[in-house]
Formats: C-alpha cells, sequence, structure tokens
C-alpha cells in the first residue's frame, strides 16, 4: 500500500479535519508541515502534475502575498506563480493529500475518502 502524505497546516480547520478524517480510516500519513518544510518548485510542480490542476488553481488568492506578488495578473505562467508559493507557501491551498500518483485537495476534507 502506498504511503498517504498530508501536506497540513495545523492552525486551519480544514487541514485538521482532513489529518482527522484520513486517521479514522486508519491510516498513519506523513506529515508535512508546508509552511515550516517549505516544498522546491519542483515538488510544488509535481504536485500540481499529481492533483491534476493549473498553479493558479492551487493559488489561496485571499492571502495578502497574493496582492504582494501582483498574482492576479493573468499573464504569469506556471513557472511564476510556482515561484511565488517557493517564497510564501501561505499561498499553497492546503490540505493536500498524497498517495502514490494522485493527490486531492481536503476541501471538503471529504474529496480524501476516494484516494484512500
Amino acid at each position: 500500500m502506498s504511503q498517504v502524505t498530508i501536506y497540513h497546516n495545523p492552525r486551519c480547520s480544514k487541514s485538521r479535519q482532513t489529518l482527522q478524517l484520513i486517521e479514522e480510516q486508519g491510516v498513519s500519513p506523513e506529515v508535512v508541515l508546508y509552511l515550516d518544510d517549505t516544498p522546491s518548485a519542483d515538488e510544488i510542480a509535481g504536485l500540481l502534475k499529481k492533483l491534476g490542476i493549473s498553479a493558479r488553481e492551487l493559488l489561496r488568492k485571499g492571502e495578502d502575498a497574493y496582492k504582494e506578488h501582483n498574482l492576479s495578473d493573468t499573464s504569469l505562467d506556471d513557472a511564476a506563480i510556482i515561484a511565488a508559493m517557493v517564497a510564501s507557501p501561505k499561498l499553497i491551498e492546503r490540505p493536500i493529500v498524497v498517495k502514490g500518483k494522485k493527490a486531492v485537495l481536503g476541501r471538503p476534507p471529504e474529496n480524501v475518502l476516494a484516494l484512500l
């Protein structure tokens, strides 16, 4: 069975609910505190591929860093958006749960059940 990994922010209620849901399924995931242990640009690109979404779709648009990095500019490519996420990991939508070659966003937390 593939290892389950959660990119987790303990201060986020959705992230906590998702982690609890995973544990209730009898799974002990690897927990990555991505605000402390920021994923590299390559790691974020890999997560996007597993999620099947664009970098823009993984952005938290309500964060101050979204405005600071002028991320509403639609001419920015994925590389520029990923670079902003590396510089300001709060921009990364959470939680991301990975198992094997697939990943889902835990919004809502029940999304992870299809992965498990």
